[in-house]
């Protein structure tokens, strides 16, 4: 089953290659995630043993990625046959092909338990959403996908220069070589503190360029500015939540050697900075979908904090994982159907949206209230709980510089979103024939409804598996 996981998207990549068809292609890209969400339900109620060598595995922490991104794909896969049926005049072999290889990529780093094989999983990830970025085929965008592949690429460098001093660690202590996280793991307090150190460096900043921590975020804003909504929903909310699960996995590791302290204070500056560069950037941001780059910016930080601050924060920054991954969803496809309908991102142009988009608007602004931590949508409670652990243990001036940050982002963000979505519109703006329809309006909606369900009810089973993968990282030593 978690071969067919894998195996599954890539077989619907080449059947998309392979249709000459513009308008049949983009059926296939719904038909696929719906098998593989049908598949990853059945992986959550039966879990498949790990390979015989160990190197594939589904736990809660993976189970926890997988349904993210199955759902979000899903949501984006049928978003996706409204947007390109709108957008007939740009062949789409390329994006249907490269979404689903993108698929089974995040999915083979979701039950990778080799650091080698999920290293690899991440670069695939890289690569396969590079031309998908490049859809519009303009000069900022080829511009926003070079730098998008310069930095990642770089970035990705350096964490294979940490898996290297990791593997190198485990000589130093006369351990048998390994990148298998289970026995890394059991012999953490054996390996070298200074060679792990510098792996735990250099795997948080190579990791942490995919993931989008300041300052190593510069190809956040070109990419997601540039890209189609779809392409920018699965970067913030699918390929960020793999990079995030690589530097959990190094989390685990370092947990178990012994030596935490460095580890956690590194990823709860490393949060503080991000949200510090956020809030700075969003207050004069006219570029909404640049502004949602920032407040991706803002989320990461946030979700590095909660693993350095170890204890309860770390059930809020992975209940964090999954409404980030949502209301992003919500965000980056209903800003595509406003960018379409007013053929501008900036807030002096696309005025009114509630008028013109009724939905779109509408999902907009919902959008806007629950990212930003607003009661009844559930990053209310995610963030609650990040900052209540915060000042549970005692770190007054880290809850403190959260709420300071946060208040700052709600009034940036505010001051573009209310603007584009309650402004008047423009007599002098040029009509477009674009205006809601059911398959980009629907699939948002879905999205929405999710995140305002989790905001005043969590299923068991979603509560277990957080609760599991809490356990999870907070390895005994």
């Amino acid at each position: 089953m978690l071969y067919a996981l894998v195996i599954i998207p890539l077989i619907g990549a080449l059947a998309a290659w392979l249709v000459p068809s513009n308008r049949v292609r983009p059926l296939l890209l719904p038909l696929f995630a719906l098998l593989h969400v049908a598949m990853t339900i059945d992986a959550f109620m039966a879990t498949p043993p790990p390979s015989a060598e160990g190197w594939i595995a589904l736990d809660s922490l993976g189970k926890i990625i997988l349904g993210v991104t199955s759902v979000l794909f899903l949501v984006c896969a049928v978003y996706a046959v409204g947007y390109l049926a709108y957008r007939q005049e740009r062949p789409n072999r390329v994006l249907c092909s490269g979404l689903l290889v993108c698929l089974s990529a995040m999915t083979l780093a979701t039950i990778s338990h080799h650091l080698g094989l999920l290293w690899v999983a991440v670069e695939t990830t890289t690569l396969s959403m590079a031309p998908l970025i490049y859809f519009n085929r303009n000069a900022r965008s080829i511009e926003a996908t070079w730098k998008y592949m310069l930095i990642c690429s770089v970035g990705i460098a350096l964490a294979l220069l940490g898996l290297y001093f990791l593997a190198y660690s485990t000589i130093v202590a006369r351990q048998e070589p390994t990148l298998l996280l289970e026995p890394l793991v059991a012999s953490a307090h054996h390996l070298s503190p200074s060679w792990l150190n510098a792996a735990f460096v250099f795997l948080l900043v190579g990791f942490g360029t995919k993931m989008g921590l300041a300052p190593l975020h510069t190809w956040k804003p070109d990419a997601y500015g540039e890209a189609p909504g779809l392409v920018g929903a699965l970067l913030a909310g699918g390929l960020v939540n793999c990079a995030f699960l690589a530097i959990a996995r190094v989390y685990q590791i370092c947990m178990a050697s012994g030596n935490v302290q460095f580890f956690q204070n590194a990823l709860v500056v490393m949060g503080l900075i991000s949200m510090a560069f956020a809030a700075v950037f969003m207050l004069h941001q006219s570029d909404f979908k640049r502004l949602l780059a920032y407040s991706s910016v803002e989320h990461v930080g946030l979700l590095a904090i909660g693993l350095g601050l170890g204890g309860g924060a770390l059930f809020g920054a992975l209940f964090h994982l999954v409404n980030n991954g949502l209301t992003k969803g919500v965000l980056f496809l209903a800003s595509g159907n406003i960018h379409r309908s007013y053929g501008s991102k900036s807030r002096e142009v696309a005025k009114g949206a509630l008028r013109r988009l009724p939905w779109s608007g509408g999902l907009f602004l919902a959008g806007f209230f629950a990212i930003t931590g607003s009661p009844p949508f559930s990053p209310f409670l995610s963030e609650f709980s990040i900052i209540n652990g915060a000042f549970g243990q005692g770190r007054h001036l880290v809850g403190g510089l959260i709420l300071l940050f946060l208040a700052v982002i709600f009034i940036g963000m505010a001051a573009t979103v209310l603007a584009v979505v309650l402004g008047k519109i423009p007599k002098e703006l040029p009509k477009t024939t674009y205006r809601d329809q059911f398959l980009t309006v629907a699939p948002p909606l879905f999205l929405m409804g999710l995140v305002l369900i989790l905001g005043v009810w969590m299923p068991a089973p979603l509560q277990q598996v957080l609760t599991d993968a809490s356990l999870l990282l907070e390895v005994k030593r």
